[in-house]
């Protein structure tokens, strides 16, 4: 595999406040529930970014959020991590993006609401005016936390690859007018549902999504199922990869991890087997941390846990 010393990456997404609670027993609804709160940075955009900066990625992202304490707090911790988000929107007055959770004693999400109303900010306009830093990106990444108008935008504006994230079943149908320009998205079951019409139950399921969704204009897939692990498909191939073993703590930020690890791939020249492997390795290292970008994280570690399958 090779490796490009120039190699610069550019995230368009949402950036949050993540709060979470995990239940120390199984969650009773309607009542109060003992366990473990825990507040951090979050948001797909944001998080794969911090992803990306731990595996050794020069990375820049354009998002927006509010000058309030939790604005601040998220900007400073990725200034910190390495990120460049120097021509990130600060929205004055602006309320910082939030995602609120829960799960269960096994890190499970059993719900969630995201206020992510100050991503309408980051409208064509303000796209423009960032156009210099993503005509010299070699690889953008968007999310689907930003309006539909501005991800259209950021879709013609591409002149390198575009790894595309739908974040939610709400927000999935978002990458429709755009699949011909994405050349990596990288679905959960839900959403792979959703964008295809087809019900997804079994292996033959994954795989007729995985196809419809190639046969958009989309190169490349990797269609998260959970257990099952991921079926990964190109034009030439479709292929199954097992997870990777690891101790669970929670699922938060694991899809997260794996994007950021298709891009160090993509980086490498790696076979579309080896990129699922490494999206897995990066998941597994995700999910035995009690934050949602685990500090564990690195090229090292990723290779280190690669190679023990």
């Amino acid at each position: 595999m090779t490796q490009d010393s120039g190699f610069r990456a550019v995230v368009v997404g949402g950036m949050n406040i993540d709060i979470g609670g995990r239940s120390f027993g199984p969650l009773s609804a309607g009542d109060s529930n003992p366990g473990q709160v825990l507040v951090s940075s979050g948001g797909v955009g944001r998080n794969v970014a911090h992803n990306m900066s731990l595996l050794g990625i020069d990375v820049h992202l354009l998002t927006s959020y509010g000058d309030d304490p939790y604005g601040l707090r998220a900007a400073d911790s990725l200034r910190a991590a390495g990120v460049d988000c120097s021509r990130s929107l600060c929205v004055p007055g602006g309320r910082t993006s939030t995602y609120l959770y829960l799960t269960g004693p096994d890190g499970e999400m059993a719900l969630a609401v995201s206020d992510m109303e100050i991503c309408r900010q980051m409208t064509p306009a303000w796209l423009e005016a960032c156009g210099d830093v993503i005509e010299s990106a070699s690889i953008v990444v968007a999310d689907t936390n930003i309006p539909q108008e501005t991800l259209c935008d950021l879709a013609s504006r591409c002149t390198c690859p575009l790894f595309c994230d739908p974040v939610s079943g709400a927000k999935a149908s978002k990458i429709l007018p755009v699949a011909e320009h994405i050349h990596t998205l990288k679905p959960n079951r839900l959403e792979a549902e959703l964008l295809t019409g087809i019900r997804i139950r079994t292996r033959t399921g994954a795989e007729k999504a995985a196809q419809e969704l190639l046969s958009m204009g989309i190169r490349r897939v990797f269609l998260s199922m959970g257990e099952e692990g991921v079926c990964a498909a190109s034009q030439e191939e479709i292929l199954w990869m097992p997870p990777v073993p690891g101790r669970m703590v929670r699922t938060t930020g694991c899809g997260d991890a794996f994007m950021a690890a298709l891009v160090w791939s993509f980086r490498q020249g790696a076979s579309l087997k080896e990129s699922a492997r490494a999206g897995l390795a990066a998941a597994s290292v995700t999910m035995e941390s009690t934050e949602t970008v685990s500090p564990d994280l690195s090229e090292d570690t990723l290779k280190s846990r690669m190679n023990a399958v």
